[in-house]
């Protein structure tokens, strides 16, 4: 029998791929792309070389798509498979950036007579491959080029190691009680979640998981304090040396090495650190830059979050008899004071917010700004149960499609993300349409015919996944290293994302996004006002805590030799006690499980989070100019930013769509400091 991971469709046939599938599949795809290098650098140019490798490579990409996407959402099974093929990914992608041959070519069509005349995508990825060899040790010798590529390959293994130790880590530890006096506080949606996990386990009462929903839950809503301070104890110290799995899935080592070799990484090519070398691929010029930018932005705010604090520790000893505000009361305390202030919580609004009302809201916004409509496709297979796949339209042509995981489960990774299927790229056959996979870990349907219920919080994460699903839907790009998200700079990539998060707070919008899911009766004007006046509520704070894991995770990077895990701790320290205004438990080891720097794409460049929130603000600031809707502001948006992909530097595209470079102007004002003046512009 075939494999179907090989010549694969536009769509992968989830209902026919199985573990054993992986390895051969892979084996024979970069074997087929290692041909035809060969062929190509017989007759170097771009239709004789480059093309037909990117044609083979997207066959590789495809096929490891859902091999790393499957072991993300299902784990299990697919893990081993999923190492054993990264293994053979990573080496061939090490070797191709180390190739001179191939480097030549890049190098012999930059310098072409014709090269300026040519398209500006095809330049722009002629021009960032040859950045990308130098970053990937091309012009390095003997000893340094094999360190180099076996770093490389070790950095892999790491990464994936680090991710499966916080999964384990949180799947390992649950808190289980037959008395429902324990729970006191936790509202229905959440006691109904709960009684479904002990289900799910052969147990009768209540299951308490570290997932996003049951902890988030939990400490949020749990009057029960032991069971607060127990719950906070094992999430924070998950994947580390203390908590109640203390050693078991530690991620000490792990950080450790991935430091070390992050740091010879950097001085392999020349550099003083890992996030000089980060920086080379994002839109900051240096290291002082981004530096300047987090402690203006932390000196400016920690005011304002140290007065909301403040003020939270006195509602705390005056209405809820604390004395001591301890890490595991804050979110809990907070809620109480949020309900005092505005009397609305976002339980109150959960019941207005269906996942399917949200959903069909959130298709809404997006054909009213882009002129695309969305329709369900329920003869694409799946993975699960709970997926649902889409096709984008326009003017009645399929342009794009997505898959879309909401909810949360066992062996599911935690947090939300957006992730390729395969790009926009012109093929030999014709267009390739992009796909991408959208996930989510919303609070699943209760027990019965109740459907899942959204936080506000939870509304405004599916807005931001979706924006980066238009970023890598809506290209007009057909050459896949600048197609969609590829070849963005990561401190830009999160433009489109935020930028969709403010629709969420619209007043037009809400009533699109909501209805009440068992009278169909629209969001009462009255909780809307209490919602928006509440928006703001503790963003400094917020905003300190943000900039602590930004600075926390700049500063790492800007490690010379690397770091012990006593000299992360040590660091992490530092930054808490510039920044922080909360108390921090003594078994925090929020490093441990910070999966974003040690097994995403954040390294020295989580900052990107806040910049990004910049330029989103900015951005929307024009739609409040010329009308949230205004059809030609969304087309300025679409052309200028979504359907150029990384085929132009990010600040220029920015620059033209806004007529100007970004400010702050707009965030201030959007989380209610706009008092504060800052030099932001990291470049």
């Amino acid at each position: 029998m075939s494999n179907p991971l090989l010549n694969l469709p536009l769509l992968p046939p989830f209902d026919r791929l199985q573990p054993e599938q992986v390895e051969p599949a892979i084996a024979e795809s970069i074997e087929h792309c290692r041909q035809q290098l060969a062929a190509g650098l017989a007759d170097p140019g771009w239709d004789s070389t480059l093309a037909p490798l990117e044609q083979a490579q997207d066959q590789l990409n495809r096929a490891f798509s859902p091999i790393s996407h499957l072991n993300s959402v299902l784990s299990g099974p697919w893990r081993a498979p999923y190492e054993a093929a990264l293994a053979q990914v990573t080496a061939y992608w090490t070797e191709l950036g180390q190739n001179r041959d191939l480097y030549g070519v890049y190098q012999q069509l930059a310098q072409s007579p014709e090269f300026a005349a040519w398209p500006q995508p095809r330049r722009k990825a002629v021009e960032l491959g040859l950045r990308d060899f130098d970053l990937s040790g091309v012009g390095l010798e003997g000893e340094a080029r094999d360190a180099f590529a076996a770093n490389s390959r070790r950095l892999a293994e790491l990464s994936s190691q680090f991710a499966n130790n916080v999964l384990d880590a949180t799947n390992a530890w649950t808190w289980h009680t037959e008395n429902e006096t324990e729970l006191v506080g936790l509202p229905q949606t959440a006691l109904a979640a709960a009684k479904a996990a002990a289900e799910a386990k052969d147990l009768t009462g209540w299951l308490i998981t570290l997932d996003g929903p049951s902890y988030l839950a939990v400490m949020t809503h749990a009057d029960n304090r032991a069971l607060r301070q127990q719950v906070h104890t094992a999430f924070i110290s998950r994947a580390s040396e203390t908590g109640p799995n203390a050693g078991e899935f530690d991620n000490s080592a792990v950080m450790e090495e991935i430091l070390t070799l992050r740091a010879e990484q950097a001085r392999l090519l020349g550099m003083a650190n890992y996030a000089e070398l980060s920086l080379a691929s994002k839109m900051a010029q240096d290291n002082a830059r981004v530096l300047e930018f987090l402690n203006d932005l932390a000196a400016r705010a920690k005011p304002a979050a140290e007065r909301e604090f403040a003020e939270l520790q006195d509602f705390a000893r005056g209405k809820l008899g604390l004395d001591e505000l301890r890490s595991w009361d804050i979110a809990w305390a907070a809620e109480k004071l949020k309900q005092e202030r505005y009397a609305i919580s976002q339980e109150e609004l959960r019941p207005y917010f269906p996942y399917e009302k949200v959903l069909a809201g959130l298709f809404t916004v997006v054909e009213k700004l882009f002129d695309v409509s969305v329709q369900r496709d329920d003869t694409v297979p799946t993975w699960h149960r709970d997926v649902q796949y889409f096709w984008l339209y326009r003017n009645g042509e399929r342009i794009a499609g997505f898959y879309l995981d909401p909810f949360a489960r066992e062996k599911k990774r935690g947090g939300a993300w957006m992730d390729t299927v395969c790009v926009r790229r012109q093929t030999p056959e014709g267009l390739q349409l992009p796909v991408a996979y959208l996930v989510c870990n919303f609070s699943p349907p209760a027990a019965g015919d109740a459907p899942s219920l959204l936080t506000h919080y939870e509304v405004t994460t599916l807005f931001h996944e979706f924006g980066h699903g238009l970023h890598h839907m809506l290209t007009q790009i057909d050459v896949a290293a600048v197609s969609g998200i590829n070849g963005v700079a990561w401190d830009a990539v999160e433009l489109p994302s935020q930028f969709l998060e403010n629709w969420c707070w619209e007043p037009e919008v809400i009533a699109m996004i909501s209805a009440h899911y068992q009278s169909g009766e629209a969001l009462p004007r009255e909780l809307l006002d209490k919602m928006l006046a509440a928006k703001n509520f503790q963003s400094a704070m917020f905003t300190v805590r943000q900039l602590e894991f930004a600075l926390f995770d700049f500063r790492l990077h800007c490690c010379e030799q690397g770091a012990s895990a006593a000299e992360i701790q040590q660091l992490l320290d530092e930054v808490r006690g510039q920044v922080a205004v909360v108390p921090i438990a003594d078994e925090n080891r929020f490093q441990h499980g910070f999966n974003h720097i040690f097994a995403g794409g954040y390294a020295a460049g989580y900052y990107s989070y806040k910049w990004a929130e910049v330029l989103s603000a900015d951005a929307f600031s024009l739609f409040e100019e010329q009308g949230i809707f205004d059809r030609a502001t969304g087309n300025k948006f679409l052309h200028g930013i979504l359907e150029q992909g990384g085929s132009r530097d990010a600040l220029e595209l920015f620059t033209e769509f806004r007529g100007r470079e970004p400010n702050i102007d707009a965030l201030l004002r959007h989380s209610g400091i706009e008092q504060l003046e800052l030099n932001i512009n990291p470049g």
